[in-house]
């Protein structure tokens, strides 16, 4: 149980010289079903996401902790683009394919200064390494009978790197519980996390201890 890790989805994760944001999402290689990344958020938004390989973390239980320096940290991959969305205000200054911050004044952009007087309009995407899949907190549970709940993060064997555990908060049926579900019983990320198993089943799983996820 020592080598089992829970990350959860919305913890502060910290470099060598201070916190760098929040983790927003965990990627996993579904294939193998191994965490391969953590998606960390910085802090107020102020850059884009980036893709934290296992190889970087700290398994110190009940922390994210990066071996590296925040400098270093914004040097890694970014998780996500932002895009401006053709026919809007700075569409033309920046072009189609060009990634940049939304309403960033660095780069002279922000509400109300679009081109014509047009407001400029922005959409976000995930960038993930081939084959992989998100999951974020609030991602949807679904069992073979219907709905169960959603889903607040992971627990990872740490000598592996593979999922063990799928953390599910559960909804009012079953009290606001917080259940660890085998990742033998998941049969694919798809719009959530899909279940082999039934609403009724996940109800008799025990309820977890999130200072000690899987004790």
């Amino acid at each position: 149980m020592a080598a089992l890790t829970p990350y959860m989805i919305g913890a502060t994760a910290r470099c060598a010289d201070g916190p760098c944001g929040q983790v927003s999402r965990v990627i996993i290689d579904f294939a193998t079903r191994a965490v391969t990344h953590l998606a960390i958020e910085p802090e107020g938004r102020q850059q884009l996401g980036r893709l934290v390989s296992l190889d970087l973390l700290d398994t110190t239980p009940g922390e994210i902790r990066l071996r590296c320096t925040t400098a270093e940290f914004y040097q890694l991959a970014r998780a996500e683009k932002t895009q401006f969305v053709r026919g809007t205000g700075d569409y033309a200054r920046y072009g189609p394919g060009q990634p940049v911050r939304p309403y960033s004044s660095q780069r002279g952009s922000r509400p109300g200064a679009g081109v014509n007087g047009l407001l400029p309009q922005t959409f976000t995407f995930d960038v993930l390494p081939a084959g992989q899949v998100a999951v974020r907190a609030g991602d949807p549970v679904h069992a073979v009978d219907g709905e169960i709940g959603y889903i607040t993060g992971v627990v990872m064997d740490a000598g592996s790197g593979q999922v063990t555990y799928i953390l599910l908060r559960a909804g009012h049926l079953l009290a606001h519980k917080t259940i660890a579900i085998p990742i033998g019983a998941v049969t694919r990320v798809d719009a959530g996390i899909q279940l082999h198993i039934t609403r009724q089943e996940v109800k008799h799983l025990p309820p977890v201890d999130l200072h000690h996820p899987v004790g």
